[in-house]
């Protein structure tokens, strides 16, 4: 089996050369360990960093395109190197290399399809009170919105099998890690994580600049692909909100229209209209998005598929170019090559 250990990156050429050395060239369960740097546009030696240390391979994006991306074009890479299992780590050396063998055990035990790495976030000396309160919150929600036992979903130190790799599809820019946890449990794909320790911070996070701007962007990455793979739901809710809003106004339109001989409170009846037609409309949207839903089901699927089709062709090519013998067409005769007949002496 062959393991691949990615590392998203944007100017770390000062913490890179570091986090490489930290990393192991043999795991338990793998006869093939290689390491790949995704540079995500970086404009400092991000990328000669990380050939000077040894990574196998570079994948150079020719502009900052977002951790999201990069992400993804690694995991794109990490399949075409032949992957297994794909471990993602931080360029900036924040997770404990030593911890990889522990993170993908389950995954070579056939017990998992994703593994995260967590951290002790209530224990977390460089963690603020509030950015844990926070952290908690959020894991609990994508907990909820998921399906999934995962305490700590916002870290970046995860293992992904070769299937669930295929199966990754990130929408957002912002980051991967809250929509593909939800992504995995709603696609039925078993998800563990592992406690990990984590070394100490060397430089604040370049994601977001204040809390604040972090919770708004997460919660709407949340919101956003809990609503794409349960649409229905998340339109019933309103829906089923202004429907009751509505038959209880036309039961005090009903129930004064008896008691008061049917003089007044006419505005019961307008709002008690407008609010069921607003629930018949959320209801009528819930049931178009829960069969786009369906369609984009199928389109992952295919989109699997045809990933998967590519790699086989890929490595079919690969193993062609290894394996082709020389063709007579093949060899070039040298340039003085003398004539075939016969030499028949001086006249």
């Amino acid at each position: 089996m062959r393991l691949v250990i990615q590392i998203p990156c944007l100017n770390e050429e000062e913490h890179l050369g570091e986090t490489l050395s930290a990393l192991p060239r043999h795991v338990d369960g793998f006869t093939e360990v290689l390491w790949l740097v995704v540079d995500d546009g970086s404009t400092d030696d991000t990328a000669n960093v990380a050939r000077r240390h040894g990574a196998d391979a570079v994948v150079s994006l020719t502009q900052n395109k977002g951790l999201a991306v990069a992400f993804a074009s690694g995991l794109d890479a990490a399949l075409r190197m032949g992957a297994d299992v794909v471990v993602n780590t931080d360029g900036d050396n924040q997770y404990d290399a030593g911890s990889i063998g522990r993170l993908t055990e389950p995954i070579v035990a056939g017990r998992a399809d994703l593994v995260i790495g967590s951290r002790d976030i209530r224990n977390h000396r460089e963690f603020s009170p509030l950015k844990k309160r926070l952290q908690r919150l959020g894991s609990w929600t994508v907990r909820q919105a998921s399906g999934t036992d995962v305490a700590d979903v916002t870290s970046g130190f995860r293992a992904y099998s070769r299937e669930a790799a295929l199966a990754a599809n990130v929408v957002s820019r912002f980051t991967y890690t809250l929509e593909t946890v939800i992504q995995a449990g709603k696609s039925d794909l078993a998800v563990a994580d592992v406690p990990v320790p984590v070394n100490p911070t060397s430089r604040p996070s370049r994601l977001f600049t204040s809390k604040r701007q972090y919770v708004r962007r997460a919660a709407g990455t949340i919101a956003r692909v809990y609503a794409m793979h349960e649409p229905l739901r998340v339109f019933a809710v309103p829906a089923a909100i202004f429907a009751a809003v509505g038959v209880t106004l036309f039961a005090r339109f009903g129930w004064f229209l008896v008691t008061s001989g049917g003089s007044g409170h006419v505005q019961s009846l307008i709002i008690g209209a407008v609010a069921l037609l607003v629930a018949m409309q959320l209801a009528m949207l819930g049931i178009l998005a829960d069969l786009l839903r369906a369609n984009r089901v199928v389109a992952e699927r295919t989109l699997r598929r045809v990933r998967s089709i590519e790699l086989d062709i890929f490595d079919m090519r690969n193993d062609r170019k290894l394996t082709r013998r020389p063709q007579p067409d093949d060899v070039q005769e040298p340039d003085d090559r003398r004539d075939e007949t016969p030499d028949d002496g001086d006249d």
